[in-house]
């Protein structure tokens, strides 16, 4: 892209100048043109005026002219080559999230699946350069949604997601190795998994230790975030009274989750409540920025010179005119 700057364009305020004199000619011709009242011009030899007389006026325009070219000159105008050279590489990830029953508690609003499907969303929404999947595991795992930009058709799937879609449990290890699986063959320079549960692994074939292994083998970092309240929460428990609540302790494998995290470059995040929960994604969001990279050339070339030699130009036009047409008008 090319256009013209001036270094010193301040100097473009002397422009004014120019209306200014035209206000003083003006005004020195009127006072220069004497009035004489007679009855009549018949004792007077009135001759043709030349074209001389009117070419007067020009010598000024010329002069306006090039004191207007040389301001121009003092600003320096220059003209620049801008050019923008821009590259994005978006992130693969790939979210894990725990649909256990326990999921169900509703120490987060409304519950804690949907508080976290609700934050979920919005970190997708945050990240249109990347490529996003999703697992969902319980005593069983399965892929929800493999990686893709269509942020659209991942989050239809992510709002279908519920507790009860798959055999209950907490299998965190083999719901880990699954989401690895989606991006181990990724070419993409970043990996990451964000791994969500309430409780302890209880279930499935593949030891959380052993997933997170082949993770660092494959690359792959993992956020791990434990989702409850500390201490008991109240879980609605059915009785032959009727509903009534009942106080249930939470258990998460923090020691867990934080080796699975440090072992893979990741971190461990512990979530109390929907405000914390949003943090925990936030703050994720800007440990793993997309790599936009935006470099800015720009050449300045000199553009004085045409206007300098066309400013010289009319002075000489003018003084030759001055000096020899229209040297006997005053």
């Amino acid at each position: 892209m090319s256009n013209m700057v001036f270094e010193n364009e301040w100097f473009l305020w002397f422009e004014l100048i120019i209306p200014l004199l035209i206000l003083w000619y003006v005004f020195r011709q009127g006072k220069n043109n004497a009035s004489l009242t007679i009855s009549s011009m018949e004792l007077f030899d009135v001759r043709k005026v030349s074209y001389r007389h009117y070419l007067r006026h020009l010598l000024f325009a010329l002069r306006l002219v090039a004191i207007g070219l040389v301001i121009v000159v003092l600003a320096r105008p220059q003209n620049v080559d801008k050019w923008k050279s821009t590259t994005s590489q978006g992130i693969d990830i790939v979210l894990a999230i725990d649909v256990s029953g326990t999921m169900q508690y509703e120490d987060f609003t409304p519950n804690r699946l949907e508080a976290a499907k609700n934050v979920a969303t919005q970190f997708i929404a945050g990240r249109p350069d990347d490529r996003i999947g999703l697992t969902v595991f319980s005593g069983e795992s399965f892929t929800q949604c493999p990686v893709t930009t269509d942020h659209a058709v991942l989050i239809n799937l992510l709002r279908e997601v519920k507790s009860g879609m798959i055999e209950d449990g907490t299998a965190i290890g083999l719901g880990l190795a699954t989401a690895i699986n989606r991006v181990k063959d990724s070419d993409s320079k970043s990996k990451v998994v964000i791994l969500l549960t309430d409780g302890l692994n209880n279930r499935g074939a593949i030891d959380p230790i052993t997933a997170a292994e082949i993770a660092k083998a494959f690359n792959v970092r993992v956020y791990t975030i434990g989702v409850g309240t500390m201490g008991y929460v109240d879980v609605p428990v059915r009785t032959w009274y009727g509903m009534t609540t009942q106080k249930v302790p939470v258990e998460i494998d923090e020691a867990l989750l934080s080796k699975i995290s440090d072992m893979t470059g990741g971190k461990y995040f512990r979530a109390t409540d929907n405000n914390s929960l949003e943090k925990v994604y936030q703050e994720i969001d800007q440990m793993e920025k997309s790599k936009i990279e935006t470099k800015e050339y720009s050449k300045r070339e000199e553009m004085f010179m045409p206007w300098a030699i066309a400013a010289a130009a009319i002075f000489a036009i003018e003084m030759l005119l001055r000096l020899l047409l229209l040297r006997n008008i005053s």
